[in-house]
């Protein structure tokens, strides 16, 4: 059974960081592309970063390239999110994603 928990989500400022992490279970993590999704109150849902099974191969949406960077650790079965300069409009529910599969997410607001 496919288990994906998201933690790191909180209050933050406008130019602020965070870290979200993404502790995967029931699958071989290493051999899938994880994906971060988000979720804007009243918004559709939004891809923002995906990596490949390896790490070497990343895709970043427009409005995040530059500010965030995923990674994975392979031997931990753990996906990262570290989000730098923060702006009001990332403020959404984060979800860590394989495939069509979404954890529980974790809440990010950026606001002063």
């Amino acid at each position: 059974q496919v288990q994906l928990v998201e933690s790191g989500g909180g209050l933050v400022q406008p130019g602020g960081s965070l870290r979200l992490s993404c502790a995967a279970a029931g699958f071989t993590f290493n051999r899938y592309t994880m994906s971060w999704v988000r979720q804007a109150p009243g918004k559709d849902l939004e891809r923002v970063s995906d990596i490949n099974g390896g790490g070497d191969i990343t895709y970043y949406a427009d409005s995040v390239k530059g500010r965030f960077t995923i990674s994975r650790d392979n031997a931990k079965n753990t996906l990262y999110l570290q989000m730098n300069s923060l702006k009001p409009e990332d403020t959404a529910v984060y979800y860590c994603a394989k495939a069509n599969l979404r954890g529980q997410g974790t809440l990010v607001t950026v606001s002063s």
